[in-house]
């Protein structure tokens, strides 16, 4: 069963969806009413609009070990390239943004 979801695009996929709907739930609990434009503006203006992605990215390390326990190691490849392209982003956006 592991076999079938070993593949890199099963990762990459993954590590790009999980952030996303984590980013949405943490919308939803926290919004108080907001539209998603005025919370985005909100997160800028308080300056924290890098530590709100990295909450975000933070489960890719969840997906990333169950991936590992299975010795699904092209999934974890593909989980492993999607956060690291996380971590340039978070960077771009602190220091030029």
């Amino acid at each position: 069963m592991a076999e079938k979801y070993d593949k890199t695009i099963v990762g990459v996929l993954s590590g790009i969806l999980l952030p996303f709907i984590i980013g949405l739930l943490i919308f939803l609990f926290s919004s108080h009413g907001m539209s998603f434009t005025e919370y985005l503006a909100k997160l800028s203006e308080s300056g924290i609009i890098t530590h709100s992605i990295s909450i975000c990215v933070f489960p890719n390390v969840v997906i990333f070990l169950i991936f590992n326990r299975f010795d699904m190691l092209r999934a974890c490849r593909g989980v492993l390239a999607v956060t690291i392209i996380w971590a340039v982003i978070v960077f771009a956006v602190k220091f030029f943004g």
